[in-house]
């Protein structure tokens, strides 16, 4: 076990790493282009490395999360085939187990002396069950009606990679030791590592603002013209 962690923890903490500057750069460029769709695959190929690493590693629900988004963010904008059914499939029964997990801890969190269960507080945990809920209704609704196209498509999309961000940017801004190994001490304070989160949400409700009215997928889903309508 011990071997393996050593193997597996510079692997997670570089992917990790890679995922936070990949997505950075692919939700400030222009969407739709060449640096947006290649840095947006390589942060999803980044973040599945580190979420797969860290389920290894023993944190089986923070591993879980961002792979499910980020890989439901990809089957958004891939052109429909039985290969995308079944992992949308697969997607909303990891999404129904994780709303469950983050239900349960929340009670568990709610129920201790402090509020928190292995540093987490509950309302953390609520939140996350939320996010897993709409998620998971999100993929019923596909399975059901078919994918949407236009603005909703670009939207899915959208909500779920940054979510995938947001689990990334989470694990290491939340904690000050992780950051002061590598940023210098004015950038440890909680106001400076909750701004990266901050912005990050800004930039996320700025996009799903400029989709809202898109009829027609851009450059991103070039390769679906020869999906079925």
């Amino acid at each position: 076990m011990n071997e393996s962690v050593t193997l597996l923890l510079p692997i997670h903490v570089a992917a990790g790493g890679l995922a936070l500057v990949l997505g950075a750069v692919a939700l400030s460029v222009k969407k739709g282009g060449t640096i947006h769709r290649r840095s947006g695959l390589l942060f999803v190929y980044a973040t599945l490395v580190m979420g797969i690493s860290a389920s290894i590693l023993g944190n089986v629900l923070g591993g879980l999360m961002p792979v499910y988004f980020v890989g439901t963010a990809l089957t958004t904008v891939r052109t429909v085939s039985p290969w995308t059914r079944r992992i949308n499939v697969a997607a909303l029964t990891v999404a129904v187990g994780l709303a469950l997990v983050d239900i349960v801890g929340g009670v568990k969190a709610f129920n201790s002396p402090r509020g928190f269960l292995n540093g987490v507080p509950f309302l953390m945990f609520f939140f996350l069950a939320a996010v897993m809920i709409l998620a998971a209704t999100g993929d019923v609704r596909i399975m059901r009606f078919g994918m949407p196209r236009g603005g909703p498509r670009l939207a899915r999309h959208l909500w779920r990679m940054c979510f995938g961000l947001f689990i990334a940017a989470g694990s290491f801004f939340s904690i000050r030791e992780r950051v002061a190994k590598i940023l210098p001490v004015p950038f440890t304070t909680a106001p400076m590592r909750a701004l990266p989160i901050l912005l990050l949400f800004g930039a996320m409700f700025y996009w799903l603002w400029r989709v809202r009215g898109h009829r027609t997928l851009p450059v991103l889903v070039r390769h679906d013209v020869g999906e079925q309508r």
